[in-house]
């Protein structure tokens, strides 16, 4: 059964008809095309898929799209303004927080649900945000010094 929902995707209100169970991650990478939130483990376990939901990182991967109905959800698409990275993306970047850059998009976007609501984190508070996601490449000394850094940017 598909029911019609409602949401606003990246600041754009968006109008579409969806099945019962269509998951967030299947909407957003085949039907809105925004590819940057990335299929890992299809569990919830890696972070890979990892969005903001009215500003709360959520993995996009077990959750369904229609729970999502008149919701704020935000991807790592959403991030650039005016073809500007955000500061966490050039953190990223200027910090060497990416290696194979998989993890990277699930990684910023849980980074940026701690800033919105602790904009000057400590290491422990940013190792408990991020410790739903998972990275094979870093080691996680980079991207913790990534979100140190653009931490208190204001931007």
């Amino acid at each position: 059964m598909k029911r019609l929902i409602s949401l606003r995707i990246n600041g754009t209100q968006c109008e579409d008809a969806v099945p019962d169970n269509l998951l967030l991650i299947d909407y957003l990478r085949e039907i809105k095309h925004l590819t940057g939130a990335k299929k890992g483990c299809d569990g919830g376990e890696c972070g890979a898929c990892t969005v903001l939901v009215d500003g709360q990182p959520r993995p996009a991967c077990i959750t369904l799209t229609a729970a999502c109905r008149d919701r704020d959800i935000e991807t790592i698409e959403g991030q650039a303004s005016n073809g500007r990275l955000s500061a966490l993306q050039r953190s990223f970047h200027e910090n060497l927080g990416a290696q194979c850059g998989f993890c990277t998009p699930g990684m910023i976007m849980a980074a940026e649900g701690l800033l919105r609501r602790s904009p000057n984190p400590d290491d422990k508070e940013i190792r408990s945000a991020l410790g739903g996601n998972l990275c094979r490449c870093t080691g996680y000394v980079k991207i913790i010094h990534s979100v140190r850094a653009a931490a208190g940017t204001g931007e």
